[in-house]
């Protein structure tokens, strides 16, 4: 069989580094996916994490912020109520407290502070991602 020409742009697996951070926080969240250009030359970044249960630890868990727009987005997984989170998330954004209970995008403008995010309940898994359009992912961390 011939190789396929755009085999290179299909990823399956996590990177090894959110592997091994599983495995120090915990069985809470499982990433999926994540792309940016030092997997796909000339991708952009994104990471897309299976939350399963709640934990008092914040993901991600410092106050930071980025020259680009980044978007978030919690997705719950009832088939039967698509715009019921099944839990309970709270966003700092802007130095303001938000609690998530539905199907959510979040847009962060450039320049404004958030994080951390803390999944306080969790009743069936929700789908976590993040995106922005840099080639690779950096925050500002603000002290």
């Amino acid at each position: 069989m011939a190789e396929q020409h755009y085999s290179n742009l299909i990823i399956t697996r996590p990177r090894e580094k959110d592997i091994k951070e599983f495995e120090e926080v915990g069985e809470y969240r499982k990433s999926n996916v994540y792309m940016d250009e030092t997997i796909v030359p000339g991708g952009f970044y994104l990471q897309g994490t299976w939350i399963y249960k709640a934990s008092d630890y914040p993901y991600p868990d410092e106050v930071h912020s980025h020259d680009e727009v980044e978007y978030l987005g919690f997705i719950g997984t009832n088939p039967d109520d698509p715009f019921d989170l099944g839990g309970e998330v709270e966003l700092r954004l802007g130095g303001e407290t938000y609690t998530l209970t539905e199907t959510s995008m979040v847009m962060v403008p450039s320049g404004v502070e958030h994080c951390p995010i803390y999944f306080r309940r969790v009743d069936s898994p929700i789908w976590f991602f993040a995106t922005m359009p840099r080639n690779v992912y950096d925050s500002k961390k603000q002290g």
